[in-house]
């Protein structure tokens, strides 16, 4: 049959399904004439001939001649060959330049996706769109050429549809998808599924359902996925009964529906937070021949997730595992982050574990999250066991995985496990970080030692890693804990001078040292600069300065810090409250501490064991022994239990008190308490019994010490045989130290000293020499052993052996105190040698040593009673100038009433 020729002006198109395009005749344009047959039949004979297609275009006649229509017709003729078709297509574009019109886009797509090209056909839609046509025009050249050319396939329109969706013009693809159902053509499922699921990404939610009810009603038989879109579209809604009730008219219409049409419903249900809902749906499924998959459960599981009820949860997961189901990470991830958050770690951890025995894990996050919370929880043993895990299920740990490990090692003192870590870190190829640097640092100066840690800080800094307010703040609260105080402000110099802002942790750090070093004047001029870079400082800052004045005996000081603390809204702890109770304890001020700690209570604010023994050791100081079981019942009914410290210094205030009655008592109510006394306990009782001379009932304590499994150590030791030597009982002292170093108990310079003082008191300064010597060898000579030595010599009136001794002392690095001078200048006073008593004076002066009340007496003494009255009137009024205040015989020296005596 002989086509009529096709025209380039379409009719307009209705999208009204009541009035679809008309069918039409091609009118032929002006042009047109009486010989254009024969010249589209030479064109055809070219394009199938063998000539050369641009000799023969090249001929003016053609080539002159040439219009899109007749394009339109050579198309039309070849449709038997579509590629032959294409060719001529490109050939007259690429060659000739010719503006193809759009029906012979037209006409060549429906040809091209006949034979199933459509690749090419694909192409050519992508160039028409270029042109920028309007789509309603496009689908009228579409259906014209369509029912022009009689094709059989409708699958050009579903490719104009698809393409409009590839470049994202959803609307546009609705619209041709309109069009064709208004002129009874269907597209196919997959167009319209492509198509709602498009619509579903632009959230129009309400065009799906719509478009889906008019499809089905046009005649489109569904498919799964169809079904799905327009029940995600009602579920996103929330319309949760429309997508009920949708679901059972496609059931009842037998569309073909599968577990994922209803797993979208299900999403949907636990997405609303109607998660039990959900779960009927899931027990439903049995009756419809479905059975629940892994996403059924999963997004079940993350349903009771997102309602936190998490056991519900772990039974589906449990359910999941045994049917043999694999779990996604997303839902093991969910359910476990749940329960860690909700404070289940255990719970979390036994699920992992179980999941795991299958070939499960959480993804990276949650793993690193469950470990740091195994970690703070201080169930390392757990946590190393989920980083085997992961290593084992190839699930690679990464910085943070070993950050963690690290910095929780470190803090619990297992420095060596921490490095084993960090080695591991580096052997897996992750890079090191100034984290992980940190966190050994701060563990070797916690735990370790600081050598270790300056070489960590070194290393650090070789590597390339620049370190921050938190590295240069560690290795300073080390050295300032260590009383390095020197090497700390050298570093925070050099922080300053790499611009590293110096933060309250580094100002509380050097605040601390200058305070434990007693230089609170310096403390004092830091804290005044952190407020004038207006630093903030914290409850603790304000603690150490409290702790340093009340230290100093400066109560008044303190408790301004304390009303000024208040004052800026900080709030106040035990830690803040203990030291000001022992400082007015201290200073024989314990009636005001007891106020101060009963203003509290009525404050309702709790006091711990702490503050409360503090006042506990105040009475017991000023022997106030029934005040402090007084106070110790109230700290009982108020809430606080006695520990162990509270009865430690109760029992040693009863044996001060040298009342047993009290003691036995003390120890009946701990034993009723269930507490045992511990090696400070015991130490306190060996030590009164050694005093007074009890050594039967000092060796009975030992014993029952050492049967309940509470070993002496070297305080107890030193107690003991410092009773013995000082009773004159040198050779049990000497039997007991050989037993402690039996027992791996190393000696220090008190233990010494106490043999040491022994041997120079009975003259026997050979012996004293010789343990001397043993003491400097291993570095336990100080001070005090020296001057026992120089009082052994002066005693004797050797005074150049004392001197020698003096000598050695300060080569040795060891610095004479006033206790020193002192000795010797009573020595030569008693002796009748006032010159050189003076003399040594004089040299006390030079060093910058400050003589006490004690030496002054000595000396001024040793002047009276060797008839030196200038000399003593001239020490009093510097001793006045010095402001100590002098005794009551040198008030009488003043008035002229001492008389020297023979």
């Amino acid at each position: 049959m002989k086509l009529l020729p096709l025209g380039r002006t379409p009719l307009s198109v209705s999208v009204a399904a009541s009035t679809p395009f008309r069918h039409r005749h091609f009118s032929a344009s002006k042009f047109d004439d009486e010989n254009d047959p024969r010249f589209v039949s030479i064109l055809s004979d070219i394009v199938r001939g063998t000539k050369s297609w641009k000799v023969a275009f090249n001929d003016a006649c053609v080539s002159s001649k040439l219009r899109p229509h007749h394009v339109e017709q050579v198309l039309i003729n070849t449709l038997d060959d579509p590629k032959l078709a294409l060719r001529f297509f490109n050939f007259l574009g690429l060659h000739k330049n010719l503006n193809h019109s759009t029906t012979s886009f037209a006409i060549l797509v429906h040809a091209l996706v006949q034979a199933r090209l459509f690749w090419p056909a694909n192409s050519l839609l992508q160039t028409l769109f270029l042109r920028g046509s309007d789509p309603k025009l496009i689908f009228s050249y579409f259906l014209d050429s369509h029912r022009q050319c009689k094709f059989s396939s409708t699958l050009g329109f579903d490719l104009l549809v698809q393409n409009y969706l590839q470049n994202a013009r959803v609307f546009d693809a609705v619209f041709i998808v309109k069009l064709m159902l208004a002129n009874a053509l269907l597209p196919e499922v997959r167009t319209l599924s492509a198509l709602l699921n498009g619509l579903l990404k632009i959230r129009k939610f309400i065009t799906v359902w719509e478009l889906f009810d008019e499809s089905v009603n046009a005649g489109v038989q569904p498919d799964p996925y169809t079904c799905s879109a327009v029940v995600r579209s009602l579920c996103e809604l929330k319309d949760f009964f429309r997508a009920k009730e949708k679901i059972l008219w496609m059931e009842s219409n037998r569309f073909d529906l599968s577990i994922v049409t209803y797993n979208v419903l299900i999403h949907g249900l636990c997405k609303g937070d109607r998660v039990w809902e959900a779960v009927e749906v899931k027990r439903s499924l049995g009756e419809k021949g479905l059975k629940a998959d892994v996403v059924t459960y999963c997004t079940l599981v993350l349903g009771f997730c997102r309602v936190q009820q998490f056991e519900a949860g772990i039974q589906l997961m449990n359910e999941m595992v045994e049917l043999g189901l694999a779990p996604t990470e997303a839902a093991i991830s969910g359910l476990v982050e749940g329960l860690r958050k909700q404070g289940k770690i255990d719970n979390a951890y036994d699920l992992v574990v179980k999941v795991g025995g299958f070939g499960f894990l959480p993804n990276l996050f949650v793993c690193n999250a469950l470990i740091n919370s195994l970690c703070k929880g201080g169930d390392l043993d757990k946590a190393e066991s989920l980083y085997n895990n992961m290593c084992l299920m190839n699930l690679r740990p990464n910085d943070i995985t070993y950050s963690i490990l690290i910095d929780s090692f470190c803090r619990r003192g297992r420095l060596d496990v921490a490095i084993t870590y960090f080695d591991r870190m580096i052997e897996d190829g992750i890079k090191e970080t100034v984290y992980a640097y940190n966190s050994l640092i701060n563990g070797q100066c916690k735990f370790g030692d600081l050598s270790a840690a300056e070489f960590l800080f070194t290393e650090m800094i070789n590597k390339g890693l620049e370190p921050t307010a938190t590295t240069f703040t560690t290795l300073i609260s080390g050295y300032c804990k260590d009383l390095q105080l020197q090497k700390a402000f050298k570093l925070y110099n050099e922080m300053i001078g790499k611009r590293i802002t110096p933060n309250i942790y580094t100002f509380t750090a050097l605040i601390s040292g200058l305070c434990r070093t007693n230089q609170l004047a310096e403390a004092s001029k830091l804290f005044d600069e952190l407020m004038e870079r207006k630093i903030k400082p914290t409850e603790v800052t304000y603690n150490v300065m409290i702790e340093g004045y009340c230290r100093d005996g400066n109560i008044g000081k303190a408790f301004a810090l304390l009303d000024d603390m208040l004052q800026k809204g900080l709030v106040p702890d035990t830690y803040t409250y203990r030291p000001l109770i022992s400082g007015l304890c201290s200073t024989g001020r314990v009636s005001e501490a007891k106020d101060f700690i009963d203003g509290l209570h009525k404050q309702n604010l709790k006091l711990n064991e702490m503050c409360y023994s503090a006042l506990l050791h105040g009475y017991c100081q000023e022997g106030r022994l029934m005040d402090a079981l007084s106070a110790s019942c109230e700290m009982v009914q108020r809430g606080i239990n006695m520990d162990l410290v509270c009865h430690a210094v109760l029992i040693d205030g009863a044996l001060k008190q040298l009342d047993r009655k009290m003691l036995f008592g003390l120890l009946k109510e701990m034993h009723d308490q269930g507490l045992r006394p511990d090696d400070v306990i015991y130490t306190s009782m060996i030590d009164a019994y050694s005093k007074e001379g009890s050594f039967k009932k000092a060796f009975e304590c030992w014993d029952l010490m050492v049967t309940e499994e509470c070993f002496p150590n070297i305080v107890t030791y030193t107690a003991l045989m410092n009773g013995l030597c000082k009773a004159g009982e040198m050779d049990r002292a000497g039997l007991l130290f050989k037993k402690m170093l039996a027992a791996n108990v190393h000696p220090n310079s008190i233990t010494y000293g106490c043999f040491l003082d022994r041997l120079t008191k009975e003259g026997n300064m050979k012996e004293a020499i010789g343990l001397h010597h043993a003491m400097v060898k291993g570095l336990l000579a100080n001070t005090v052993t020296y001057n026992i030595l120089i009082r052994g010599f002066s005693k004797l009136g050797k005074f150049h052996e004392a001197t020698k001794i003096l000598s050695e002392m300060t080569e040795n690095g060891i610095f004479p105190d006033c206790i020193t001078y002192s000795t010797l200048i009573y020595e030569y006073c008693r002796s009748g040698n006032v010159g050189a008593a003076v003399k040594l004076w004089d040299t006390m002066l030079n060093k910058g040593l400050e003589p006490d009340l004690v030496a002054y007496n000595l000396l001024i003494y040793g002047c009276c009673v060797n008839g030196e009255l200038n000399k003593a009137f001239e020490l009093r009024d510097d001793m006045l100038r010095r402001g100590v205040k002098p005794r009551q015989h040198l008030r009488a020296l003043q008035k002229g009433q001492y008389r020297s005596s023979s």
